[in-house]
């Protein structure tokens, strides 16, 4: 089962998804804009990545300018940040138990399947 941490209006995040549902693969999305993960979530996607904090974000987006933040900030500060405005993760994610991919490109999803 493939859990996929999905923005619907991000064209990667639908060709991430198309490749799943290609592959006949069980899958649930989570529309991370609408249920944000939390911190704790968080931490669990960047061990299961086995990213710097900072490679799951988005930190060319203006709000991460806004709001104050660089990528020599302290994991704890970034993924706060991130909880509080999870248009912050690059996205989409897919998770398959203890292991997980960004899907950029979206074919890194293949990687999981």
């Amino acid at each position: 089962m493939i859990t996929l941490w999905h923005n619907p209006r991000c064209s990667k995040s639908r060709q991430t998804l198309a490749l799943i549902e290609a592959a006949g693969v069980a899958r649930t999305l989570r529309k991370y804009l609408e249920d944000a993960p939390t911190v704790a979530e968080l931490e669990a996607a960047q061990k299961a990545l086995g990213l710097p904090v900072i490679e799951m974000l988005r930190p060319n987006k203006k709000l991460f300018k806004e709001l104050g933040l660089s990528g020599s900030d302290d994991d704890a500060t970034l993924l706060a940040a991130v909880a509080a405005h999870p248009i912050l993760i690059e996205r989409p994610i897919a998770f398959d138990g203890d292991r997980a991919v960004i899907g950029r490109p979206p074919e890194a999803v293949q990687t999981i399947l």
